[in-house]
């Protein structure tokens, strides 16, 4: 069983048709949208400020999603993808967005639509990620625009397939 659980009387948020890996950890002011799956080992702790995920976006194996007390909530917007072991805290993710395996988006930053964060990029605080364009590397900086193509090509058959792969876990 996922440990899903209030924190100072707050109930995580999360509709039914979302998948949580039976080890996953979603505490606190969390606010999942629909067709969302959190994956195994993935952590997403609203306990010192808010959580909140749009429709379409998955948390894979790993991830660490949290905020800063009283200052920088975390917001997520529709057909995201976090990678494996990915840090996301205290930032603006906006749409259409992927976040490469093992990637850190630090506090106050805006990933903007559109975009794609490379495996193991660090961005580092209050840095504004370009719409429509790859960020890379320590720390992350604009490497290229994307195409049309990888749009369609990656960010939105990542999230698809999510979808899709959750629904196997759903049939057991």
């Amino acid at each position: 069983m996922p440990i899903i659980k209030p924190v100072r009387g707050i109930h995580p948020q999360i509709p039914e048709d979302c998948f949580v890996a039976d080890n996953a950890t979603i505490v606190g002011e969390v606010t999942m949208g629909t067709n969302c799956s959190v994956w195994f080992n993935a952590v997403i702790r609203g306990d010192v400020h808010f959580i909140k995920m749009g429709n379409k976006v998955n948390i894979q194996d790993g991830a660490v999603i949290h905020a800063t007390y009283q200052k920088s909530p975390t917001t997520i917007g529709n057909n995201v993808s976090i990678g494996h072991n990915a840090i996301v805290h205290g930032c603006t993710i906006k749409d259409n967005v992927l976040i490469g395996m093992g990637s850190i988006i630090m506090d106050d930053c805006v990933v903007e639509s559109n975009s794609i964060i490379a495996a193991g990029a660090v961005v580092t605080k209050n840095t504004i990620v370009e719409s429509g364009s790859i960020y890379a590397g320590v720390p992350a900086k604009k490497v290229k625009d994307i195409s049309k193509e990888l749009i369609s090509g990656e960010i939105d058959r990542i999230a698809n397939n999510y979808v899709k792969y959750s629904s196997w876990f759903k049939e057991e």
